[in-house]
């Protein structure tokens, strides 16, 4: 019996530790894993979390705490997502105009281009005035019964053009003249529609960035003015009250030259956006050609060749104003020899400046009622202004061959000054045949659209001159990610 006490005592002593522990642990809080109130997986996380390890180690994530970050962070991933995609729709327009905008817009100034060519025959086949109403809708179609026919010729037998010009004038005759001025007016029409339609989808389709949709949209209202000041242009033709008594027929020289100054700016407007939008896409493409042609764009011996080029384009649009007005008050059917005027290099003063014109009792209008309004001073002032065209560009072209000049020229810009040369060299001497052979219709109609390829001319001059920040900020970017890739690599 003695041997089997130390055993008891020891049995005895396990079983009090035992049960001293059993109390311990009853009197520590509860963790329940379903809890009855609802609760984040956070909250079942956080209590889990301080009793599975000790407090002398790091606390180790338990499975569920793993769980709840990866759902939290789904979550917050989600979020950000939806918020950069709303981000996105609320963006109405592209980051980079498409390719298409560009080819579009060259194809309109192509267009506009031709309307312009076109124009300079109606009017010199005297075809302006042979519809004498505006109507911008039902005027698409043109007469298409004989009664119709006979209505129109009925409306031009009225005006001043039929009864001082053309009273022998017979239908036949009438249809041809009525075709022409019917074309451009489609013509003017069609380019409307062309443009407009485009530039709605363009936008809505979120094919354009801000700054190109307000090109867009200035573009298409110019567009509608320019119909508007041609149907005002041929108004002033139409009464009596607008032209001196006994006079020829015509349109007023300043709405003419305001009909084609229009044309002309709508033209370059549409050819530098173009370009812009087809430049900054090259620089997507090919970010290290262009920045090579920038960098030779922005060298400080360019800085002279560069205000150059914009001033002899202020002198060439001066020059196309100043052939309006001759065109309008048919001052080249005067003085049709050059390089003389009569006698002598100019006109009599008397005859420059003659007070005939003067519509003041002092004079005060002597000066600018002649220079625009009276035919020899302005042949003269046409001619000088077209010899210093002539001359401005041949300077040009002198300077862009100096030592310091040429080295740092791009071979773009230095094709575009040699094609200015040729260009300015071709316009004179249509200039010049025109006047002598007393303006025949071809060389007229050449004359005109030699005016507005040498406008071309200078305008893409200056293009390749101009270095735009939006353009230079894409090809710096484009580089940079450029570099990064191979410095990856």
């Amino acid at each position: 019996m003695a041997s089997f006490q130390p055993g008891l005592r020891r049995a005895a002593l396990q079983l009090l530790r035992s049960s001293t522990a059993r109390g311990q642990c009853l009197r520590q809080p509860k963790i329940s894993l379903f809890p009855s109130k609802p609760v984040g997986i956070l909250q079942l996380a956080a209590p889990i979390r301080s009793y599975s390890a000790p407090a002398s180690s790091a606390p180790t994530p338990s499975p569920i705490a793993k769980l709840a970050e990866n759902i939290q962070n789904a979550g917050a991933e989600s979020s950000k997502s939806k918020r950069s995609d709303n981000s996105a729709k609320r963006r109405f327009f592209a980051e980079h105009t498409s390719k298409s905008v560009g080819y579009w817009l060259l194809g309109s100034a192509a267009s506009v281009f031709g309307i312009v060519v076109f124009g300079g025959l109606t009017r010199l086949t005297e075809s302006g005035l042979s519809i004498t109403e505006w109507r911008p809708v039902t005027g698409s179609l043109p007469p298409l019964s004989q009664a119709d026919w006979e209505s129109e010729f009925d409306k031009y037998r009225a005006s001043p053009e039929y009864k001082l010009i053309n009273p022998h004038m017979d239908l036949a005759e009438f249809k041809k003249i009525y075709f022409m001025e019917w074309t451009h007016r489609l013509w003017g029409r069609f380019i409307g529609l062309t443009f407009v339609l485009p530039t709605v989808y363009f936008i809505a389709r979120r094919r354009v960035t801000p700054r190109m949709a307000c090109h867009l949209v200035g573009i298409s209202a110019l567009i509608g003015f320019q119909g508007f000041i041609g149907w005002w242009m041929v108004k002033s033709g139409l009464k009596d009250d607008l032209f001196a008594p006994g006079s020829h027929p015509r349109v007023s020289q300043y709405r003419l030259a305001a009909h084609l100054s229009t044309a002309f700016v709508c033209y370059s407007w549409m050819l530098l956006a173009g370009l812009h939008v087809l430049r900054h896409q090259q620089a997507l493409i090919a970010p290290f050609k262009v920045a090579k042609a920038f960098h030779a764009a922005q060298l400080p011996a360019l800085k002279i060749l560069r205000g150059s080029v914009m001033a002899l384009t202020a002198l060439i649009f001066t020059t196309v104003l100043s052939g309006a007005l001759v065109a309008g008050l048919d001052a080249g059917l005067i003085y049709n020899e050059f390089p003389k005027m009569g006698v002598g290099y100019k006109p009599p003063t008397s005859e420059l400046f003659d007070k005939f014109y003067c519509r003041k009792e002092d004079g005060s209008d002597l000066w600018w009622r002649n220079a625009l309004e009276n035919p020899s001073l302005v042949q003269l002032d046409h001619r000088i202004l077209a010899m210093s065209t002539f001359t401005a560009v041949v300077s040009l072209f002198a300077y862009s061959r100096t030592r310091g000049v040429k080295g740092a020229m791009h071979s773009s810009v230095r094709k575009g000054v040699t094609g200015l040369l040729h260009l300015v060299s071709l316009q004179l001497a249509l200039g010049i045949s025109t006047l002598i052979y007393m303006v025949p219709i071809p060389l007229a109609a050449a004359h005109q659209a030699g005016a507005l390829a040498l406008l071309t001319g200078a305008l893409l001059v200056g293009h390749r001159l101009r270095v735009p920040k939006s353009t230079l900020a894409v090809v710096r970017h484009h580089i940079k990610t450029l570099e990064a890739r191979a410095a990856k690599k």
